[in-house]
């Protein structure tokens, strides 16, 4: 039987992320597993060419992973108060860095949260949790919100 010793937690810090909290922590708790959690931030390398100083864009990246390492502390404090976590803050595009993020740390499962989009929206921002879902080597356990 699979052990499962170590669980990587992918946030996005909306609502639904205390969900996807709620099942990694009941998870880690049955198997007495460490949890990583992950928020990756945009590194916005894109806009570089549309008439935006580069500096001005890593100045504009640098606030957004400075709240973000603010809100993850939070966030692991008031989601994982009895579970041994770590918060991790990450910058790239979001499937890539959680797979890489889940290679580097040796993790054992992924579970994250999917929101569910249709039509357009899916077609202008595709889906993280299918990129992941389709290329991880390891289980992933994908959460609705309600």
């Amino acid at each position: 039987m699979p052990e499962i010793k170590k669980i990587l937690c992918a946030v996005d810090f909306s609502e639904a992320s205390s969900l996807v909290a709620e099942y990694a922590n009941m998870l880690a708790k049955a198997m007495e597993a460490d949890v990583v959690v992950i928020y990756a931030a945009p590194s916005l390398s894109q806009y570089v060419g549309f008439h935006v100083p580069p500096n001005s864009i890593e100045s504009f990246v640098g606030e957004i992973v400075s709240g973000a390492e603010k809100t993850m502390l939070e966030y692991v404090q008031r989601n994982f108060p009895d579970t041994k976590a770590e918060g991790k803050v990450v910058t790239g595009d979001a499937a890539e860095e959680i797979l890489r993020t889940a290679q580097e740390s040796d993790v054992d499962i992924i579970v994250m949260g999917t929101h569910g989009r249709k039509g357009i929206d899916r077609i202008l921002f595709g889906s993280v949790a299918e990129n992941v879902v389709k290329n991880a080597t390891l289980p992933v356990l994908t959460v609705r919100p309600k």
